[in-house]
């Protein structure tokens, strides 16, 4: 049974030179321990890379001349793909929070809205404020847009508008966003 190439995921490439693939004619050269040893022939970097049993790696290769270290290349692969992993565990992708109204909200019920949105917006999250209009409402917008401008006011202090209201079909939307400190 022959397999589809397109659905096939795809290792992404490696563009890192090791040892002959190294096209420079000198190098600036770093030592095992980090130390500096200096600008060298390709060639003697490569024999001091090979007597020590380790490679060369093309660290920067637009640096003018070109950085390599000597280091085993798999525990370098291990440690920038372990770095990779830590950036992205840091990396927050930006949550968005959708909170929807209908235009004839409670006092009550929209300060507890009120209070969600402020929660989201401590944790940096963005958050689309949504109201739905219903039959008969359509006629009545005005009121979806001062229910979004008092919500505006109430989270003055803490969010910024991002997306101020605009129509869409049935509903009203507004996007808030943290202010930064």
């Amino acid at each position: 049974m022959a397999t589809n190439n397109r659905f096939q995921q795809r290792a992404p490439q490696d563009f890192t030179r090791i040892n002959s693939s190294i096209r420079a004619a000198t190098v600036r050269l770093i030592d095992a321990d980090g130390s500096q040893i200096g600008v060298r022939p390709i060639g003697e970097a490569l024999a001091m890379a090979r007597t020590r049993g380790l490679d060369l790696v093309e660290i920067a290769a637009t640096a003018t001349p070109p950085v390599c270290k000597i280091l085993a290349y798999s525990k370098y692969k291990y440690e920038q793909e372990k770095k990779e992993r830590e950036a992205r565990k840091k990396q927050k992708a930006g949550l968005l929070k959708e909170l929807r109204f209908r235009p004839n909200i409670g006092t009550h019920d929209l300060d507890v809205k009120v209070r969600q949105i402020e929660a989201f917006i401590d944790a940096h999250d963005k958050v689309r404020i949504t109201v739905v209009f219903r039959g008969r409402e359509m006629q009545h917008r005005d009121l979806g847009f001062k229910l979004l401008m008092s919500i505006q006011e109430k989270l003055a202090a803490k969010a910024a508008v991002e997306q101020a209201p605009m129509p869409d079909r049935n509903r009203l939307v507004m996007t808030l966003i943290p202010k930064p400190h």
